[in-house]
């Protein structure tokens, strides 16, 4: 569903990507990973052409991007970017209906069923409430969940979504990807750039490990998200844990601090010490 063959870009003579390579298929929530000043948004915007790309093929649903007029890329992916401030003050039923304008078309333009597909996807993120309200008033992660739902609103096969979940309280991080796992689950392809190894970890179905502008690692999450991984982008400073089968990445400095105080204290003192002894012994 989504191909990226051989990306390279550079912003003067400073390169930002250099070969990057990978695919996701249909129906996969795959994680773009990476630390800061990897590449992740460059290779968002150079997909999606906001940038031109100084090499490299983009194919979705097996179209080469580069031959696609906008109109048709608008119908085969949806973007949510990190951060949106409007013009003007736009009801959130306006900026959901947008999601709606690639597929607007003849005299009669914005039909009841495009209006039905707006609030349907305000509902599926439960923010109903915020129909009639400004979008300009909202908070960043009451305006980050609008976007999503202008993204879902817009039905396309591919989503790309900027650190989607950045702005949201741990409730709604949960929250939004239980509702990408439903979405890629209905077929459609989504690529979320996250900066958090534990959400890619625990719900994503591949990832792609960026570094330095290379592809460092791809493939199921705990392959991609392993200690020689980390290590590679992070240095020595992240633990790879496994509690009642969930992976989990632990700052080091946590995992040893709570050695020393499981050693230091009864254990009745230090619950997490106990959990954490209990994930590396597997029992």
């Amino acid at each position: 569903m989504l191909q990226v063959q051989d990306m390279h870009f550079r912003y003067g003579d400073f390169p930002v990507l250099s070969g990057v390579s990978f695919s996701v298929g249909k129906g996969e929530l795959c994680g773009l990973f990476g630390p800061n000043g990897s590449g992740k948004t460059t290779l968002f915007k150079c997909c999606l052409r906001f940038l031109r790309a100084e090499q490299g093929i983009v194919r979705m649903h097996g179209e080469d991007t580069s031959q696609c007029s906008i109109e048709r890329l608008a119908r085969l992916v949806a973007y949510v970017p990190q951060e949106h401030k409007p013009p003007f003050p736009y009801l959130v039923r306006e900026v959901v209906l947008m999601g709606r304008t690639p597929h607007l078309g003849g005299f009669f333009g914005i039909r009841r069923r495009d209006r039905e597909i707006a609030m349907d996807a305000l509902a599926t993120l439960e923010i109903s409430d915020l129909a009639d309200r400004p979008y300009s008033q909202l908070s960043g992660g009451q305006r980050q969940m609008v976007l999503m739902a202008r993204a879902i609103a817009q039905d396309t096969p591919v989503l790309f979504l900027d650190e989607p979940t950045s702005a949201l309280d741990f409730q709604n991080q949960m929250r939004i990807w239980e509702i990408m796992r439903d979405i890629a689950g209905e077929g459609k392809t989504i690529l979320a750039c996250s900066h958090d190894p534990n959400h890619v970890a625990w719900f994503c179905d591949r990832v792609v490990v960026v570094g330095e502008g290379v592809v460092v690692a791809e493939g199921h999450p705990e392959d991609a998200i392993s200690e020689v991984v980390l290590e590679e982008i992070y240095q020595n400073i992240c633990s790879v844990r496994t509690l009642d089968g969930v992976q989990m990445v632990m700052p080091r400095c946590v995992v040893e601090r709570n050695k020393k105080l499981k050693g230091d204290r009864p254990s009745h003192d230090v619950p997490l010490a106990r959990a954490w002894s209990g994930a590396e012994t597997g029992s």
